[in-house]
C-alpha cells in the first residue's frame, strides 16, 4: 500500500491593487505572463500540484482584490488559510507600506490558533523594471520588515522574467506543509494502528 498522502495546502496571496499577485500565480500556474493588467474581481484562486519529499501537494493559491471594497470579503476566504503571501512592487513605496495593514488584516480576519507562528511569505515583485534603476524599496529595508515580523521568509521576484517564481512559490507549499502538520497535532483523532512490520517514517534530516 502506498503510504503516500495528498494534501490540498490554502494559500492567500495579499497585497495592494497592481503589484502583481496575479501574474505571478499565472506565470507559477501556467508559465504565461499577460501585459494587458486586469485588475482581479472579488477572489479567484489556481491550484497547482507538486511532490514534496513523498507527499504529494495540491497549491489551492487564492487571488483576492487589492482594492478596499473587496476587503469585506475576507473572513470567508481567508479562514482555513495554511499560509499567507504577501506581495508589494519594489519601485511602488506605497505597495510597502501598505504591508502592515495586510498582515494585520489578516490575522484578524483568518483568526489562526496562534498568530505569532502563523507562516507569511513576502515577495517583492517587479524587480526586471527599468534594469532595477527604478526601485525604491531596498533589499535591506524588506528583511528588516520581515525581521521584525518574526523572521518571515523573503524572495524578490519577476513574474515578467520568470525570476525567482518557481522557487518562492516551493518555498511557500513547504512553509505552509510545515504549518499543516502543526494543525494535524490538534486535529487528529483516535490513531490508527500500524502493524510493527511496516516501516515507519524515515528520519527528520
Amino acid at each position: 500500500m502506498s503510504l503516500r498522502r495528498r494534501t490540498l495546502l490554502k494559500v492567500i496571496v495579499l497585497g495592494d491593487s497592481g503589484v502583481g499577485k496575479t501574474s505571478l500565480m499565472n506565470q507559477y500556474v501556467h508559465k504565461k505572463f499577460n501585459h494587458q493588467y486586469k485588475a482581479t474581481i472579488g477572489a479567484d484562486f489556481v491550484t497547482k500540484e507538486l511532490q514534496i519529499d513523498d507527499r504529494l501537494v495540491t497549491l489551492q493559491i487564492w487571488d483576492t482584490a487589492g482594492q478596499e471594497r473587496f476587503q469585506s470579503l475576507g473572513v470567508a476566504f481567508y479562514r482555513g488559510a495554511d499560509c499567507c503571501v504577501l506581495v508589494y512592487d519594489v519601485n511602488v513605496m506605497r505597495s510597502f507600506d501598505t504591508l502592515d495593514n495586510w498582515h494585520e488584516e489578516f490575522l484578524k480576519q483568518a483568526n489562526p490558533a496562534d498568530p505569532k507562528t502563523f507562516p507569511f511569505i513576502l515577495l517583492g515583485n517587479k524587480i526586471d523594471i527599468d534594469g532595477g534603476n527604478s526601485r525604491v524599496v531596498s533589499e535591506k529595508k524588506a528583511k528588516e520588515w520581515c525581521a521584525s515580523k518574526g523572521n518571515i521568509l523573503y524572495f524578490e521576484t519577476s513574474a515578467k522574467e520568470d525570476y525567482n517564481v518557481d522557487a518562492a512559490f516551493l518555498s511557500i507549499a513547504k512553509t505552509a506543509l510545515a504549518n499543516e502538520h502543526e494543525q494535524d497535532i490538534y486535529f487528529q483523532g483516535m490513531p490508527e494502528a500500524v502493524p510493527d512490520t511496516e516501516p515507519r517514517g524515515g528520519c527528520a534530516c
